[in-house]
């Protein structure tokens, strides 16, 4: 299947991330979003982060061939004509089915539909449209600009071709893609998650302080960032979500939030989106490591 044009769901972190990097390599881009407000928000990061691009000498063609191919609407008639359809709204599978089952009679009934979703089924997604073999999972990762990898998902609906298609046009993105099925997690967050976790428990039992177990992981595994300092860029109140999305799925203690996680999100310390998390960000060029047991 021919892609050409491309329509975005949401034009939050994530959304906006995704039409960026889709404009870019070439792709006319819709994005669709509740208000004019968040579309204005999402534009305005685009532009800095292109212009970002652009001194460091990065781009093929100037910032503003590639904004000419972006299109902000409200309007949801104005994705009937697109290729393919990439939902990144919220975390939340009652308010994602809303959104597929409200446009599924508007777009082109060959059109493929993917989900950004990092933990929900997205076999439980597709069940809100009537085109169960034309839906995939395009999980790609924050911040989407950077980051290479999306993990492509197949579920036991998906028609072979939709499937390929959805893996080409990724490499078309200039991502690498991987090939998953619809378990929960997929392959990042089924490994990561755990590691997250248990770090935690570390923690909470004792073995080192915040910052002594994230310098334990990037000097010893090389890794770039450590578990908490990585915690809360992602977001708690994201990995407390996904906790629990794995949880009700497999049942198992490696996939339960530990208390500490749980008690963090309660009190809305979120991490760095809210300037305080397993480390404080006053000063966000110096952050202090939180104190909890």
């Amino acid at each position: 299947m021919n892609i050409s044009k491309v329509g975005i769901l949401g034009c939050g972190l994530m959304g906006s991330g995704i039409a960026q990097v889709t404009a870019t390599a070439g792709f006319n881009v819709t994005v669709l979003e509740v208000e004019q407000k968040f579309l204005d928000k999402g534009f305005a990061g685009i532009e800095k982060s292109l212009a970002k691009f652009a001194e460091k000498g990065t781009l093929t063609e100037k910032p503003d061939a590639i904004r000419a191919r972006l299109k902000g609407t409200t309007n949801q008639q104005d994705l009937a004509h697109c290729d393919i359809l990439i939902e990144a709204i919220i975390e939340n599978v009652d308010e994602k089915k809303k959104m597929y089952a409200s446009i599924d009679g508007i777009v082109k009934k060959d059109a493929i539909f993917a989900t950004n979703t990092s933990s929900i089924s997205v076999t439980e997604l597709l069940s809100a449209t009537k085109r169960p073999e034309r839906f995939i999972g395009l999980h790609f990762f924050n911040p989407v600009p950077l980051m290479k990898l999306v993990e492509v998902v197949r579920t036991i609906a998906t028609a072979n071709d939709v499937y390929q298609t959805g893996y080409e046009f990724a490499k078309k993105l200039g991502k690498v893609p991987v090939r998953t099925s619809d378990k929960t997690g997929f392959i990042v967050n089924r490994l990561l998650v755990p590691y997250l976790l248990d770090a935690i428990r570390a923690y909470e039992e004792g073995v080192g302080s915040i910052p002594d177990i994230d310098n334990a992981m990037k000097l010893g595994c090389g890794y770039p960032m450590g578990p908490f300092t990585l915690l809360d860029f992602v977001g708690l109140d994201t990995t407390y979500y996904i906790t629990q999305v794995m949880y009700e799925e497999f049942k198992e203690r490696r996939f339960a939030s530990p208390p500490l996680l749980k008690r963090l999100v309660m009190a809305g310390w979120y991490g760095r989106k809210t300037g305080k998390g397993f480390y404080d960000y006053a000063d966000p060029n110096n952050p202090v490591p939180g104190k909890f047991v």
